[in-house]
């Protein structure tokens, strides 16, 4: 049997983000800028490393300002020509997106993140798809999802992607119960949302998915879950009674939680320090002030 291509990505990005107010009272969480780039941008450019073809964004209302970052800005460009600055205006053309690979749809109602990618579910239609939190930004010399598209590619069914976190971490993730390890990859039978207690392993589940359509038909049942919500790992997890199709793909990668304002700051002390332009400078200033503070001690 053939393996369909995976050539479209869901981008739930409908939260208020209340975690980062008051900065997300007018500008979306999404474009919070990581060094000099949108979280959204990290996320875009691994769905095209992957060969995502057709980006389709959950939203809600007050996000017009992320429909526009994905706009042409004439203006901003006829300026940056007559400047001459050629650099930045490459830059600036790369956040574009041709006519017809970007869509919108709405989520009036929070009701999880398994209801933001049920509303997408007329775009995505009867193909497999990919799903992408951007508050997960990962690294890695391969981009993690490239890396998923591949394993799918020889296993077909569906992959989340899973990393190993402290016990006492696994309330705050969908969790694992694996039936058969095999390296990098793990059968799962099993997936409980945020365990209060006894978790069935460690190896937790991250933004980012691929997954059949016949998820989408248990995720039209509209059942909740933990919270109330209508959890995506809940829709997963039937799979595997069903299919018995659901693997767990350790990436090879270093992954941000960018929900967070501890996992935002962490993330731009890496990504600065790996950026050639900033990293003499920036060091120096990390180092002073932890010269500082040992002195103050």
């Amino acid at each position: 049997m053939s393996i369909k291509k995976v050539t479209k990505a869901v981008f739930p990005v409908a939260g208020m983000g209340t975690r980062f107010l008051p900065a997300t009272k007018s500008v979306p969480k999404e474009i919070l800028s990581l060094v000099d780039r949108p979280l959204v941008q990290y996320a875009i450019d691994e769905a095209r490393e992957a060969g995502i073809e057709e980006f389709i964004f959950v939203t809600s209302r007050g996000k017009s300002a992320l429909e526009d970052y994905f706009d042409v800005s004439p203006t901003l460009e006829a300026s940056l020509k007559a400047s001459g600055k050629d650099d930045l205006l490459k830059i600036l053309n790369s956040t574009n997106m041709d006519d017809g690979k970007i869509a919108y749809v709405r989520q009036h109602r929070a009701l999880g993140l398994g209801h933001a990618v049920w509303c997408a579910r007329r775009l995505i239609g009867d193909e497999p798809f990919a799903v992408m939190l951007p508050d997960d930004v990962i690294t890695g010399d391969t981009p993690c999802l490239k890396q998923m598209v591949e394993a799918y590619e020889q296993t077909g069914g569906n992959i989340v992607a899973a990393m190993e976190v402290p016990v006492e971490a696994t309330k705050s993730y969908g969790i694992l119960d694996v039936s058969e390890d095999m390296g990098n990859m793990v059968r799962v039978k099993g997936m409980v949302e945020k365990p209060k207690s006894n978790p069935p392993s460690n190896l937790a589940v991250i933004g980012r998915y691929i997954l059949t359509p016949s998820v989408l038909d248990t995720l039209d049942k509209k059942e909740t879950g933990a919270g109330g919500e209508i959890q995506l790992t809940d829709a997963i997890a039937k799979e595997i009674t069903t299919s018995n199709n659901v693997f767990g793909f350790r990436f090879r990668g270093e992954r941000y939680d960018c929900g967070s304002k501890a996992g935002f700051l962490q993330a731009t002390v890496a990504f600065g320090l790996a950026r050639d332009d900033l990293k003499d400078e920036f060091s120096q200033f990390l180092n002073d002030i932890v010269a500082a503070r040992k002195a103050a001690q």
